[in-house]
This record gives structure tokens, sequence and C-alpha cells, in this order.
């Protein structure tokens, strides 16, 4: 059942997106597994597994208004993503193409992204007007990548015993490693 009791079948497109970004929400809960408790990251990936719940909401009350006008994606939680993906994307800078798995929170992160970006998919396909539901999915999915790609940059530093000014001061900000 879909919100104000309307009934579906289990393949209705509107329970494929609720579906879908009820996965999203796992894997970022796994990538948040990965995530050292209670930091800057897991609080992150807290607030956007809450939320999805937003985004299952909004797609369930199709056909009927919400009764909450705050329970709907709002254009200042696309814009809490963009400044997230802005704040971390310099480190991720020159990376290309990227073979997921250097180390296990950036192989959930992807595959989150993969997830999110199929729900996406599926949200699209609801078509349901001035949703802002695809586009914070959108953003979403590209933050995931970015945080992927920070987390590879993180792990290296570690692993080679270096702290992250270091790394930014030898190629000239951009946080990316030659390797």
């Amino acid at each position: 059942d879909l919100l104000y009791g309307v009934r579906l079948s289990k393949d209705h497109p509107a329970i494929r997106a609720i579906g879908a970004v009820d996965e999203a929400q796992a894997a970022l809960g796994l990538a948040r597994a990965e995530a050292a408790e209670g930091s800057e990251l897991w609080d992150l990936l807290v607030g956007i597994e809450r939320d999805l719940w937003l985004v299952m909401g909004e797609i369930a009350s199709q056909g009927g208004k919400p009764r909450i006008s705050e329970a709907r994606v709002s254009a200042e939680m696309i814009s809490a993503l963009e400044r997230e993906i802005d704040r971390r994307h310099p480190e991720t800078l020159g990376r290309g193409f990227v073979l997921p798995g250097e180390n296990r929170l950036a192989a959930a992160l992807d595959f989150a992204r993969a997830v999110v970006r199929r729900a996406e998919r599926e949200v699209v396909s609801l078509s349901h007007g001035q949703s802002l539901t695809v586009a914070y999915l959108n953003r979403l999915s590209d933050l995931c990548w970015v945080l992927a790609r920070s987390s590879e940059v993180e792990h290296r530093m570690a692993r080679e015993g270096r702290g992250r000014s270091a790394e930014l001061k030898e190629d000239g900000g951009s946080g990316a490693s030659g390797s």
C-alpha cells in the first residue's frame, strides 16, 4: 500500500521506485558501517539515509497531497549535497576512470552510487511533475562518487604515513596521487 490507502501491485513502477530507494538507503548504511562511528562522514551518511525516507514518502504520496508540507524533497536538500560535493571535489580531480575497491569504504560508497543511480532511473520512469526527487538522487550519486574517491585519498595517505596537508602541497592542491 502507498500512503492514503492506494493499493498497487508489487511490479507497479511506484513500488519498484520505493524499493530501489530503500535499497539505496541500505547500501548507504553499509558504507556508513565502514566509516568511523561519529566521524564527519558517518554523520553525513546518517543524514542522507534519513533524507531518503522523505524521498520514499514523496513517491508513496503520489496521487494524494502530502499532509505535512515539509515532508518533500527540497531545493535546500539538493544544495546541501552540492555543497558537500564542492567541498570535497578538489581532492578527487584528475581521477578519470576508477576501478572500485581500493578499500572497503570506497568500495561500499561505489556500490551505493550504483544503487542510487538505479533508484534514480526507477524514479525518472514515474515522471511525477514538480518533484525534486530525481534531482536529489542525481546529486546523491555524484556525492557517493566524490566520497569514494576522497576515501581512497585518505586510505592512500594513511598507508603511506602522510597527512592530508603534505599530499595537497605535493600535488598542487588536488589531493590526487600520481598512481
